[in-house]
C-alpha cells in the first residue's frame, strides 16, 4: 500500500495527482452547471448561496452570513448589494448596534425560493451520483475543510 512516505517526490508534482486541482476542476464544472440552472432565476451561484442561508435562517447579521458561507465582507457586501437592488433582500442597521447590519429576504426573495425548489434535484441528477454517494462525498469534503482549517501555517512554510 502506498503512503505519503513511499510515493516518489516527482509523482507528487504531477498535475493529475493534485487533489487541489481535482477540486478546482469539479468546482468549475459545478459553477457551469449552476450558471445554467440559475439562469431562469436571474441570480448567480454566489447569490444563490446567500439566498439559501437566508431561506434557511430568515434574518441574519451580515457577519453570520459570511461565517456560514466562509466569505469575507469584501466579497459578501457586493453580493448583498446586488440582491438588494434586485429586490430579493433588505439590509438594516441593528438598532442595538449601529455597526451591525442584518439581512432578511423580502417578499420577492421568499417567492424566489419557490422558483428555486427544483434546482437542487436538477444539480444532483446532473452529477450522476446516488443520494448516498452525494452525502458521502459532502461529508468527506466537509471533514477535509475542517482538517485543512486546523493546519498550522508554520508547518507548511518549509519546502524541505
Amino acid at each position: 500500500m502506498e503512503t505519503l512516505d513511499t510515493v516518489p517526490d516527482e509523482d507528487f508534482l504531477r498535475l493529475d495527482h493534485q487533489i487541489c486541482f481535482s477540486l478546482h476542476a469539479a468546482t468549475r464544472a459545478f459553477n457551469g452547471v449552476y450558471r445554467e440552472a440559475l439562469k431562469e432565476l436571474g441570480i448567480t451561484y454566489p447569490q444563490y448561496l446567500v439566498m439559501l442561508v437566508l431561506w434557511e435562517h430568515g434574518e441574519l447579521p451580515v457577519k453570520g452570513i459570511g461565517e456560514r458561507l466562509r466569505l469575507d465582507s469584501g466579497t459578501l457586501s457586493p453580493l448583498l448589494k446586488r440582491l438588494e437592488a434586485a429586490g430579493y433582500v433588505e439590509r438594516r442597521r441593528s438598532p442595538e448596534d449601529e455597526r451591525s447590519v442584518t439581512v432578511r429576504p423580502t417578499g420577492d426573495g421568499t417567492a424566489l425560493k419557490e422558483k428555486a425548489l427544483g434546482v437542487p434535484r436538477r444539480i444532483a441528477a446532473a452529477t450522476g451520483l446516488s443520494l448516498e454517494d452525494i452525502r458521502d462525498l459532502r461529508e468527506r469534503l466537509d471533514a477535509l475543510a475542517v482538517r485543512l482549517d486546523a493546519v498550522d501555517p508554520d508547518a507548511l512554510s518549509s519546502c524541505t
